[in-house]
């Protein structure tokens, strides 16, 4: 049998400020809003697990580098000597270093500033970006726990304005159980308007849609409904690529590359009978207590 290599396939994303599996602080500051200050700590709320894939030569299968590279000299240059420039003309530029981003505004790049408080629920997820974690600072506990009690109790999130990584970005303060959460949101300017996107328009008569098959819909909807658990999802395609790459170590072709047609993706009838495809869809999930999959 052969041995399972996903231990050593698999990497966890890291984050701000070394960030990994260690969970470490990479934001030191305060949140305010009115005359208020909470000193505060961010971590992230992510932890990415990816399939970690190397480029090779396909001629010897050895690895492929990306170098940082002079563009004059030709020669590689290490971190340590790499800065920040603005072009302000052809060739010419303006070196910044990170006093020169915090002198920008040394308040806001300490700071998770609130200004105003908003229904949470009023907020599109179109607008959610990435989130983090807000953990107290010392002698920070009564105003974090103050703020999440006050935001839990009235649906409010906090609109804020916070600096990371020599960028203001526009946030949402919102409680996630017993922690605040930070998440990053988009500008307005930032998301495309969908106004070009031919999409169905509300005219259901038009659509020749019937109240009847709204309803049996509707009895689709409620057959299929659960508890949101989000334990219960996992990503079903980095699995069943995991067992391909097993397979291939395990056959022995680990240099073999697979030629020939694609699997063509199911085709959709041209003609369909959403009325029967309903019905029959209803019957199924009424035969099947919960439609879950565990992968």
């Amino acid at each position: 049998m052969a041995k399972t290599h996903r231990s050593k396939k698999v990497e966890e994303d890291p984050q701000e400020g070394g960030e990994g599996k260690n969970s470490r602080s990479f934001w030191k500051g305060s949140i305010t809003f009115g005359l208020v200050n909470i000193p505060v700590t961010l971590y992230s709320a992510e932890s990415k697990q990816k399939l970690s894939f190397r480029l090779l030569d396909k001629r010897d299968f050895s690895p492929v580098r990306y170098q940082r590279v002079n563009e004059k000299s030709g020669k590689q240059v290490p971190w340590d000597d790499i800065v920040k420039g603005y072009e302000y003309e052809k060739d010419e530029y303006v070196v910044l270093g990170d006093a020169d981003f915090e002198r920008a505004n040394v308040e806001a790049t300490h700071t998770i500033e609130i200004v105003e408080f908003v229904d949470a629920a009023a907020i599109s997820p179109i607008f959610f970006d990435k989130p983090y974690y807000i953990a107290p600072s010392k002698n920070g506990e009564k105003g974090y726990a103050l703020l999440r009690e006050v935001m839990r109790r009235t649906g409010k999130a906090g609109i804020a304005r916070m600096v990371l990584r020599s960028r203001e970005y526009l946030c949402a303060v919102i409680p996630h159980g017993q922690v605040l959460v930070v998440n990053l949101l988009r500008f307005s300017y930032e998301i495309r308007s969908a106004a070009k996107i031919s999409v169905p328009g509300k005219d259901l008569k038009h659509l020749k849609i019937s109240e009847k098959e709204i309803d049996m819909a509707r009895q689709l909807v409620e057959s299929m409904e659960e508890r949101w658990d989000p334990e219960e999802f996992h990503e079903q395609y980095r699995d069943d690529l995991m067992k391909i790459i097993e397979e291939k170590i395990k056959s022995g072709k680990t240099k073999t590359i697979e030629e020939g047609k694609r699997p063509q993706a199911p085709r959709a009838s041209k003609v369909v009978d959403i009325t029967e495809l309903l019905r029959r869809s209803v019957e199924e999930a009424q035969r099947q207590p919960s439609r879950r999959k565990a992968g």
